[in-house]
């Protein structure tokens, strides 16, 4: 195989992990090269400043001694395989760079010969790119399962963000599905991330200068909807997650069909709204202070796919509201839907001068259709007498609508629900 061709191979490999996300950019101009984003291993991630970034995402090799029944490049499945050197992702992540192409690397793999074996092919693309080519851009590594601590470490001093998969959200899963990977050594592995990472902080902190390491933080990938596992051991797994192992992000993967699969396996993806409302969930755990046992109001311990988490928890707990904006704690308010974090803040400010009405949350852009059926404001508010009825979750629920890009883009960087 030329290099081009490894590249459409292992670009296509990697789309399954959902750590970095696509734009959805296109070309307006068809046979044109320079300038393009849509190419092959080209996909996009944002900022936490919603800055959208290219990146060259691809693996190392396809190949694979495991058999995760899940997984498209298992060492039983017949697709197509190839293998990059270390000096063609080297060279490839610089010319796409100077082109303009990209401004970061997403690099992982499957695992050939060994775990170490695997994890040191990883670090000698980001060595090479950083000492030989003095590349300064973005590097995401994926760690490889079962690597040695000290690969891990020495990874994490020259990309910028690791990555740990749990991969599916209980030990029983994995078990069943991928039985040489056990959750203590993920964990693990984890944990010794986030150590190195407290301990460089608390370095500078007392003054001195430590090496780099790892300044974006780590994040994870879960495949949901390969098992029956419910949405609410979904949320507790990623709760535990982020406040055990401190992560930046936990990253939903709804489970793709693959051929030949394991008959345990679902013959069809869940529905990708699935996937959105298990953000939606994680958004309200990591910032609006829910506990994830008490999100998922329904009986099947699934998120409803009809209406937004926050509306589903507030429509089974009634008791809660109504809650006055003039005077309810942060806490009350970030838990009534359609107001959103950044819209509590201003609440809290606006009220120490002066009473809220109905007309003044409309003038903060509250999503007000789901809200007035839960807040007391300083006027009127008729819709609150809707709050005791039976058809309240119709009257709640948003009408459908096509939803614009800039909507969604606002939502995504907002995460008001």
């Amino acid at each position: 195989m030329d290099v081009r061709d490894k590249l459409s191979v292992l670009a296509d490999a990697a789309k399954y992990d959902a750590s970095c996300a696509s734009s959805g950019s296109k070309t307006t101009r068809p046979g044109s090269t320079i300038g393009s984003t849509e190419g092959m291993g080209i996909c996009h991630s944002y900022t936490p400043d919603g800055r959208c970034v290219s990146l060259l995402k691809i693996l190392l090799t396809n190949y694979c001694i495991y058999d995760c029944q899940y997984c498209v490049n298992r060492i039983s499945s017949d697709t197509p395989r190839a293998r990059f050197t270390v000096d063609e992702v080297v060279s490839l992540t610089m010319e796409f760079y100077k082109r303009n192409y990209i401004e970061g690397l997403f690099l992982s793999s499957g695992i050939i010969q060994t775990s170490d074996y695997t994890m040191e092919q990883l670090i000698s693309v980001a060595k090479k790119l950083r000492t030989e080519q003095r590349y300064g851009g973005y590097i995401h590594l994926k760690t490889i399962p079962n690597a040695s601590q000290s690969l891990i470490e020495e990874a994490g001093l020259w990309a910028d963000r690791l990555s740990v998969n749990i991969e599916l959200p209980t030990e029983g899963d994995l078990y069943k599905l991928a039985p040489e990977k056990k959750k203590p050594q993920i964990e693990g592995a984890m944990a010794g991330i986030r150590n190195k990472i407290d301990e460089t902080k608390q370095e500078q902190k007392a003054g001195f200068k430590p090496p780099r390491f790892t300044p974006a933080g780590q994040s994870t990938q879960m495949i949901v909807g390969a098992t029956d596992t419910p949405d609410v051991e979904v949320l507790k797994t990623a709760s535990q997650l982020y406040s055990l192992q401190n992560l930046r992000r936990v990253y939903y993967s709804a489970y793709s069909p693959i051929p030949h699969a394991d008959a345990r396996l679902p013959g069809q993806s869940p529905p990708l709204v699935r996937e959105h409302r298990l953000y939606q969930a994680d958004w309200l755990i990591r910032f609006y202070g829910f506990d994830a046992s008490e999100i998922v109001a329904e009986a099947d311990q699934n998120l409803s796919l009809d209406i937004d988490p926050k509306l589903a928890w507030a429509l089974a707990n009634r008791h809660y509201f109504p809650v006055d904006v003039n005077k309810a704690s942060r806490e009350e308010l970030l838990r009534v839907p359609g107001i959103g974090a950044r819209n509590v803040k201003r609440i809290l400010n606006i009220r120490r001068f002066q009473s809220l009405d109905s007309g003044d949350m409309k003038k903060l852009r509250v999503a007000w259709n789901r809200a007035k059926f839960f807040v007391l404001t300083a006027d009127h508010n008729p819709a609150l007498l809707n709050l005791d009825k039976l058809d309240l979750r119709a009257k709640a629920k948003p009408k459908t609508k096509q939803l614009l890009l800039f909507d969604a883009a606002s939502s995504a960087l907002s995460g008001e629900v």
